[in-house]
């Protein structure tokens, strides 16, 4: 099975984007992280791609999967037959937002970088 193409535009510290990574690692995909939090950049083109700016947003193989869960992830991928289901746990739960301290943490840091 041929590895697919994956960029993963993703938060720093997140719930929903620890999900996406952990699945990405369960399966041993090589990926491109494009942390929105820490480059503005990404963030603009994560939208510009996607067409909104919720994230996490996930692509494989040229499709945009936009504001996405681990669990969603790892559907797609096994119903596009990219991967093959295996019983691999994961420390951290596929389908969990961030907390109200994340935010937090995460708005107090975009305006430090301001």
């Amino acid at each position: 099975m041929s590895q697919p193409e994956i960029t993963a535009y993703l938060k720093t510290s997140c719930g929903w984007s620890k999900g996406v990574r952990a699945v990405l690692a369960k399966y041993s995909l090589h990926y491109t992280e494009k942390d929105i939090i820490q480059n503005p950049a990404f963030r603009f083109e994560m939208e510009q791609r996607s067409g909104q700016p919720l994230s996490p947003c996930v692509e494989i193989n040229g499709t945009m999967l936009p504001d996405i869960s681990g669990e969603e992830v790892e559907a797609y991928l096994l119903a596009q037959k990219l991967v093959t289901e295996n019983s691999v746990g994961t420390d951290v739960p596929l389908n969990a937002p961030c907390s109200d301290e994340q935010h937090a943490a995460m708005a107090a840091g975009i305006k430090m970088a301001l």
